[in-house]
């Protein structure tokens, strides 16, 4: 029998709690794990930058809660990108992918989700595409030092947004530290991707899953990548599951959602977190036992 766990991801969450109280909050929505943010804004990246003692007291709160933290979702290279024209900012990346890997094994996290973009805010070329690699070789070499996972999200950006480019990507750097984290989402707004062919193809490079509704890219519409509420958009989700499902898969699932212009958070994470529990009973996925408070 295959077991799933299930995670939710950190802005979903109301702002403002103690992390003892976001982590019983997790438990308390049916929820096994938090997926955790260091994002391009000022306030998260300054997690890379915390103290012993700020890393002590987040480890403690998980351990009394019985909590953990599957992943860490490094999307802070928007902003400081690996393959920018700036020598500066690519030094910069390098810089805050180290400081990444050293926190996840202070945290005891297993795997950080790299954000598959070149540039972002800057223009594509082919330059920002030999830094980027260049670059990520670099980061995954550190994080095998330290025996991290390093997988790729697909993204709603053109340069990685399918299984097969992070596969070829792979053949570019041979490591079993550099993986895959699929965004179903994001995967299903792109008119080229044959969702379950790439699924099927790439099933053995896939460490963990995003759970996201889209609103699909055409020749007049950019594609709606965040915020789609599920069942709004044109994922398939029961499809999906029943082949992740059939296929064997064993990684987490996390519900991506952020719900900052919501008037009640919590009724938001509730009502997502009945519809997929729906749809994992339909398809057979069995979900994790949420673990109890320490004594």
């Amino acid at each position: 029998m295959t077991v799933n766990a299930v995670g939710i991801y950190e802005k979903a969450l109301p702002t403002g709690l103690s992390w003892e109280e976001t982590f019983d909050l997790v438990h308390e929505l049916g929820f096994n794990f938090l997926e955790f943010s260091v994002d391009e804004s000022d306030e998260r990246l300054a997690r890379l930058d915390w103290t012993e003692r700020e890393r002590a007291d987040f480890r403690n709160a998980m351990w009394k809660t019985g909590s953990r933290i599957n992943t860490l979702m490094l999307s802070g290279h928007r902003r400081f990108p690996l393959g920018s024209a700036d020598p500066a900012i690519r030094a910069k990346a390098l810089d805050m992918m180290a400081k990444a890997i050293d926190l996840a094994v202070d945290l005891g996290v297993r795997n950080i989700q790299m954000a598959g973009y070149d540039v972002y805010y800057e223009p594509k070329t082919e330059s920002s595409r030999e830094w980027f690699i260049e670059n990520l070789k670099t980061c995954v070499e550190m994080a095998a030092k330290k025996m991290v996972m390093l997988s790729i999200e697909t993204m709603d950006d053109p340069f990685l947004n399918s299984l097969s480019k992070v596969d070829y990507l792979k053949t570019q750097i041979h490591s079993p530290f550099l993986q895959a984290y699929p965004d179903v989402g994001n995967l299903t707004a792109w008119p080229e991707n044959d969702v379950a062919h790439e699924i099927e193809s790439n099933i053995d490079s896939i460490v963990a899953v995003h759970l996201k509704d889209t609103k699909p890219v055409t020749p007049d519409f950019p594609g709606q990548f965040k915020e789609v509420p599920f069942g709004d958009g044109t994922v398939d989700f029961e499809a999906v599951l029943r082949l992740f499902h059939r296929l064997g898969y064993n990684g987490s699932y996390t519900v991506e959602m952020w719900t900052s212009k919501a008037e009640d958070p919590i009724a938001e994470v509730k009502k997502a977190k009945a519809y997929f529990d729906g749809l994992f009973e339909r398809v057979g996925i069995v979900q994790e036992p949420i673990l109890s408070r320490a004594a």
